[in-house]
């Protein structure tokens, strides 16, 4: 009897302590579960980016360091190329302008990306030759008004240092002279080239010289922006030297005033 007592003792202590480390294990367990959940979220929030990030004003995106880190909100203008899920953005707002170059998106996103949508993008401030850009950026739409920017006469200030301070803005010129751009195979002076040594064909970007308070200016229809079917592009062909004309476009930089321009009126 007593080794029956003494059995069933024994066997009521093995059970006891087995369930107790299945109790135990199965709270470290879950205490391992929860530590890896944890792990989980927080290389989430990091891949994510974790909180929204502050978005600058434009005062404090043009006073940022080169190479810094930058998010800014603004309203595409303007859609320069798009290529390999990649896109280069006009953008801009009341108190300046942006150049967003080689942006991280699909073609579904790049069909989006209509002008007056407003965007808010996270990139990389850069400089290439004077144009002043961010790179290797990704952006997310933003529900908000469309806005699109009316063009800043700045033909006083082309000879101004203050003009840099307009770069990427749309911007207008009045009364313009079409000057020579160069000489054709035969010598003889043109007012545009394809290229800007004029090595180029029909479809390359077109190069003209224009002359405003005695100085003289080199200005470019971007084939990208506009290409050879549009009325831009048709119409700098067109030119002659000598010619007035009135010109719109993007206030691009490169080794001094190079604007990307996007209509052409001949006045005179």
């Amino acid at each position: 009897m007593k080794k029956i007592f003494a059995l069933l003792l024994a066997l009521s202590m093995v059970l006891a302590l087995a369930a107790c480390g299945n109790t135990q294990n199965g709270q470290e367990n879950q205490q391992s579960g929860s530590n890896a959940q944890s792990s989980e979220n927080q290389n989430q929030e990091e891949q994510s980016g974790g909180e929204d990030v502050a978005v600058m004003s434009y005062e404090e995106y043009m006073a940022a360091e080169l190479d810094s880190a930058v998010t800014v909100e603004a309203y595409v203008q303007a859609k320069q190329s798009w290529w390999e899920d990649q896109a280069t953005v006009y953008a801009q707002d009341e108190d300046g302008a942006y150049f967003f170059y080689n942006m991280a998106c699909t073609e579904a996103d790049y069909a989006l990306l209509t002008p007056g949508t407003c965007i808010r993008v996270s990139g990389y401030k850069a400089e290439w030759s004077g144009e002043v850009e961010i790179i290797d950026a990704t952006f997310e739409i933003v529900e908000a008004e469309p806005y699109i920017a009316e063009a800043k006469d700045v033909t006083e200030l082309l000879a101004d240092e203050s003009l840099i301070d307009y770069q990427n803005q749309f911007v207008s010129f009045t009364g313009l002279t079409v000057e020579a751009a160069g000489q054709d195979d035969d010598g003889n002076d043109v007012a545009f080239l394809y290229n800007w040594d004029g090595s180029g064909t029909q479809g390359d970007d077109l190069y003209f010289n224009v002359s405003a308070g005695g100085q003289t200016y080199t200005f470019t229809v971007e084939s990208y922006l506009c290409g050879s079917d549009t009325e831009v592009y048709k119409a700098v062909e067109s030119l002659e030297i000598g010619q007035v004309i009135d010109a719109e476009g993007f206030l691009y930089w490169y080794e001094g005033v190079n604007p990307h321009i996007t209509s052409v009126t001949v006045v005179g």
